[in-house]
């Protein structure tokens, strides 16, 4: 999953997108509203976490016109302790939700994970799909009970099939929503990755449709619920 930090405070910008980071995220910052919005008006971003008091542009101003255009990504957003005013500005402006300054970074987190489950339709921050289980508080993966260990890459896609479970995911949208602006478009590393994911976790779940990309579901399953024909395509 990726996200945008927007907050002019350098060493809070620097927690908060080093604990996003250490969490599983890619993350990308922003220390004003002007560069904020820009970044968010561009890039597909997950989740956002947006401070109200930006130079250049303000927090509200940066919300405002990013669902006027349109964009729909859940939106966290900071505020001092004592401007109530602001997060009614905010809320009316489209914001999802809004911590109080001074924060923990462990409430950020769930009330992140929160947003981010209840925009892609899920409750709960445990996901099955067949034998296989994520549980994003925990970090852990389970295939029939038993932990499986990823690594970083491997978990942030199987977490981002499993919020779009049952959804054909290309692998132009994986790369836009777990890699960073640095990653190699053009290369193979997807279906390196993909193909790790399914040999670990040794059930078929992730299902490659021909010229559009992957979808989770559970085995013997189709997108729509329905069993899937015999001679649907499992390679990378």
């Amino acid at each position: 999953m990726r996200l945008l930090v927007v907050e002019d405070d350098s060493d809070l910008n620097r927690q908060i997108t080093g604990a996003l980071e250490r969490a599983g995220y890619v993350v990308d910052r922003a220390f004003d509203g002007e560069e904020g919005w820009f970044l968010g008006d561009t890039e597909p971003y997950d989740g956002v976490v947006l401070d109200v008091g930006l130079p250049k542009k303000d927090g509200v101003s940066v919300l405002v016109d990013w669902r006027a255009a349109g964009r729909a990504m859940p939106v966290l957003i900071l505020t001092a302790r004592d401007r109530w005013g602001e997060k009614v500005q905010a809320f009316d402006a489209g914001a999802d939700d809004y911590l109080t300054k001074p924060f923990h970074i462990e409430e950020l987190l769930a009330r992140l994970r929160a947003l981010m489950r209840r925009a892609a339709g899920h409750a709960t921050s445990v996901f099955a799909c067949g034998p296989v289980k994520l549980d994003e508080r925990a970090g852990k993966v389970l295939v029939d009970g038993v932990a499986v260990k990823l690594t970083s890459h491997e978990y942030r896609l199987l977490a981002y099939l499993m919020h779009h479970q049952g959804k054909v995911v290309s692998r132009a949208e994986i790369v836009e929503h777990l890699y960073d602006q640095d990653f190699d478009r053009d290369s193979n590393t997807i279906e390196v990755f993909v193909g790790r994911l399914r040999k670990k976790l040794g059930v078929e779940v992730i299902r490659t449709v021909r010229g559009l990309g992957y979808v989770l579901e559970a085995p013997g399953e189709s997108a729509s619920g329905q069993r899937r024909p015999a001679d649907s395509s499992h390679g990378a």
